[in-house]
């Protein structure tokens, strides 16, 4: 063969990968922080299970027809409720997009918003998954660093008035992946009064909302925006059960109309059957009840891995305090890389797998620091797991001094 046939954005591929994680995580030798997972024991198994009975025994056949592209009116009308709970927003249905998974949100938004060389800015660091969607139209990418309320807004300011042009802000304003970090009220409409001055869009992905342990809920991004600047991403992925791949899109009449119309060319539509079992499984069932347990026990799995680190992690190792979500974000000393030592110490010999930051910046070029998830996790292996990580940290740092 003498020319590749594959296009120029994906003959070059990272060193390590999702996939890769996956493969890691799913070794049962190693103890896996890696996966961003849900804990089995909270799905409602039974229950959903005897949603999708009822859903296909009350459709009958046409539920296995084809459907409108944009889901179920009395499912989009639920989560429309849900929104209002939970976003303080209360979009009409009509605003309302079913997706697979956030993951397609995410690509909708980057099919229609981007050219080869556009602009956006990413938070430093961010969610390696949107990353990887936007990849694939190749635009300019431009960091703001993170700090303990988010944003670091004068820097983002400073970006804008060199990339005025910029076409979006990407953003995971509660208990953002990877850092668990939760942006201000006042940094959020800092961003808001950006976006106007600037005219570029908001995309608020917010799948981990609904999972606060302490602290008080902040207004969304969606519930301050008076303009429609912001575009909605959440899912169902984090509160029942990521095998459904059911997320959604919440968008200003005008984006809608062309967000169905890509959703339409990507799959037509989403899997109706899932759909239905979810609307019959919320008309029948709590979910903020269902929501509460898993917060009950995500807080006590967190609280734990806290106190973990604190008793085993070097002095010269900080990590983050989060007050809901699923990650931990852990800085070593600069100078120490993580995805070697990933490679060369913990899955060798420590058994412990981590998600290494150069995955998670658009840089790609921060190496010293990892992300840790808590709720996949059983207790016994939180407390094996952060201590054999520990004992492997203290030693390299130890040889390294």
């Amino acid at each position: 063969m003498t020319r590749s046939h594959l296009s120029t954005r994906y003959q070059q591929t990272a060193e390590l990968n999702m996939d890769q994680i996956f493969a890691q995580a799913a070794d049962p030798e190693n103890i896996s922080f890696g996966m961003g997972l849900p804990d089995e024991a909270v799905f409602p198994s039974e229950a959903l299970a005897q949603a999708f009975n009822e859903a296909i025994a009350t459709a009958g056949a046409s539920i296995f027809q084809y459907h409108d592209t944009q889901g179920p009116l009395s499912l989009r009308e639920k989560i429309a409720a849900l929104t209002a709970t939970y976003f303080d927003y209360r979009p009409t249905a009509d605003q309302i997009m079913m997706t697979q998974g956030g993951q397609q949100a995410i690509d909708i938004i980057g099919r229609a918003f981007l050219d080869k060389d556009d602009h956006i800015i990413v938070e430093a660091p961010t969610y390696m998954g949107a990353l990887d969607a936007f990849d694939s139209y190749e635009p300019i990418y431009h960091e703001v660093s993170l700090e303990a309320d988010g944003m670091d807004m004068a820097q983002l300011e400073a970006t804008l008035q060199q990339y005025p042009e910029t076409k979006f802000v990407y953003t995971i304003p509660d208990f953002q992946n990877p850092t668990g970090v939760t942006m201000s009220l006042a940094k959020r409409k800092q961003l808001l009064a950006l976006a106007a001055q600037y005219d570029f869009y908001i995309i608020e992905d917010s799948p981990y909302r609904y999972l606060r342990y302490t602290g008080e809920a902040v207004p969304s991004l969606a519930a301050l925006d008076t303009d429609g600047r912001v575009i909605l991403i959440s899912s169902f992925s984090k509160i029942l059960s990521p095998a459904l791949r059911t997320g959604w899109l919440v968008a200003n009449p005008a984006l809608m109309a062309l967000f169905l119309k890509i959703k339409s060319g990507l799959d037509i539509q989403p899997s109706y059957i899932s759909l239905m079992a979810i609307d019959h499984y919320l008309a029948k069932h709590d979910i903020q009840a269902h929501i509460a347990t898993i917060n009950a026990k995500y807080r006590d799995k967190c609280a734990l891995m806290l106190a973990c680190l604190a008793a085993d992690m070097p002095d010269t190792v900080t990590f983050t305090q989060p007050n809901g979500g699923f990650f931990i974000w852990v800085s070593l000393p600069e100078g120490v890389n993580a995805t070697t030592l990933l490679a060369e110490q913990m899955l060798s010999q420590a058994k412990v797998v981590y998600v290494p930051s150069e995955m998670q910046y658009a840089s790609r070029q921060v190496t010293h620091q990892f992300r840790l998830n808590f709720t996949g996790a059983t207790p016994d292996d939180i407390r094996t797991g952060i201590a054999r990580l520990g004992q492997a940290l203290h030693q390299h740092l130890f040889v390294a001094q």
